[in-house]
């Protein structure tokens, strides 16, 4: 992941800023800004915490959390994917987080809950999060490089543990599988290792797994009812199912040009420099997966700026990798901010090797994940809380 560098933004933003931090006389960079506003994130509004191997707990800061020894991001405990589900500009909408290795987090502005199941989660690598009618769906696979269990006997002859598809039920609190990988494909030994849905039709990205080599092979398909009605032992001959190549797939993870972005992003991002290249991966709070768009400059030699951001019903955010959470709208039940302005808020300064990762907000609440990061390698892990009740309407008119 590439750091954000404060210093590269344009001295021509003309948003408020925010600028947060966990200590009083802590300094930071300030981003050069027309009209800034100087506030700060106290002990009051926000909240720490790590994950364990078995939960998460409040921390008073991420250095501070029990080491963990770096793995490859697909085995450590960690946010992979996060979303809002559909709101409105009334309702308070709620918020689920994936959590790699451990079970799904929910959110209900300030409430946290925490769903296990070592069955699904324990050697599993999760993430790809979606909504299907507003129902969160996420995908599961075991990562051939790093996961012995992949080969083991039992493992290879039983078709039920090759999990693809899951429901989260936010009210039971549990996941249970729509299809597994034997529903899509007749290659034995085979795990979905990505898809992508648009919305009407998925591409799935499947490895064949053997002793001596690993396959790669590409299809499409479509539910001829309804895929939240399907179960592993119900899907034969209700799922549409076409082939495809490698391109096919690659074509729906492309890289929309950020010029394509939704004018809501570009309106959002306003201010943001447009000389700098950077990556933003955008997602519809309920939606299908998310749409990535590059703003590449030719001949720029700094490193690709990386964000996430949700479009929901009466709001848009967009997060950084520093911290740096570009916000506009009206949060639910709430006056629309600045007159419609885009406010910038600077999260607290993370130590120098995290970043923060992904994030939701859910209510008033934000919950931004941050990460012990280098290369391919993740180490602690957990996620920040911030009440914007107290750190935005109480003090912004």
């Amino acid at each position: 992941m590439k750091i954000f560098k404060l210093a590269l933004i344009t001295s021509i933003i003309s948003v408020p800023l925010l600028f947060c931090s966990c200590k009083k006389k802590q300094t930071q960079a300030q981003i050069p800004v027309q009209n800034a506003i100087s506030l700060e994130i106290t002990k009051s509004n926000h909240a720490w915490y790590y994950f364990s191997n078995s939960n998460y707990h409040p921390v008073d800061r991420p250095q501070n959390a029990p080491l963990q020894a770096p793995k490859p991001w697909t085995e450590t405990i960690r946010i992979s994917s996060a979303n809002n589900e559909l709101g409105t500009q009334n309702s308070e909408s709620k918020a689920f987080a994936i959590v790699n290795r451990l079970g799904i987090l929910s959110f209900n502005n300030e409430e946290i809950n925490l769903s296990q199941d070592a069955n699904i989660f324990a050697d599993r690598t999760a993430g790809n999060l979606v909504f299907l009618n507003n129902n969160p769906v996420f995908s599961v696979y075991k990562s051939a490089f790093f996961n012995d269990t992949i080969l083991a006997a039992d493992y290879k002859n039983d078709s039920s543990s090759h999990l693809f598809l899951l429901q989260f039920d936010p009210t039971a609190k549990i996941s249970y599988p729509i299809l597994n990988c034997n529903n899509i494909s007749n290659k034995v030994n085979s795990e979905i290792t990505d898809f992508y849905w648009n919305g009407l039709e998925w591409c799935c990205s499947i490895k064949t797994i053997s002793d001596t080599k690993n396959e790669f092979s590409y299809i499409r398909f479509k539910p001829l009812i309804p895929l939240l009605a399907l179960s592993p032992s119900t899907a034969e001959g209700k799922v549409d199912i076409q082939e495809c190549d490698v391109d096919f797939f690659r074509n729906c993870r492309v890289h929309h040009n950020y010029s394509d972005s939704p004018d809501r992003i570009k309106k959002l991002l306003s201010g943001f420099d447009t000389k700098l290249p950077f990556i933003i991966e955008v997602k519809t709070a309920g939606g299908s997966s998310p749409r990535i768009y590059e703003n590449s400059v030719t001949g720029s030699t700094e490193k690709e700026l990386n964000a996430k951001a949700i479009l929901s019903a009466s709001w848009s955010a967009a997060l950084f990798e520093d911290g740096t959470l570009f916000l506009e709208g009206a949060l639910p039940g709430k006056h629309i901010l600045r007159s419609g302005k885009t406010v910038a808020i600077r999260l607290p300064k993370l130590p120098v090797g995290y970043v923060y990762s992904d994030f939701v907000i859910s209510g008033t609440t934000l919950y931004a994940a941050w990460e012990e990061s280098s290369f391919y390698k993740t180490g602690r892990a957990g996620f920040l809380q911030v009440n914007l009740e107290r750190t935005l309407y109480s003090r912004l008119i």
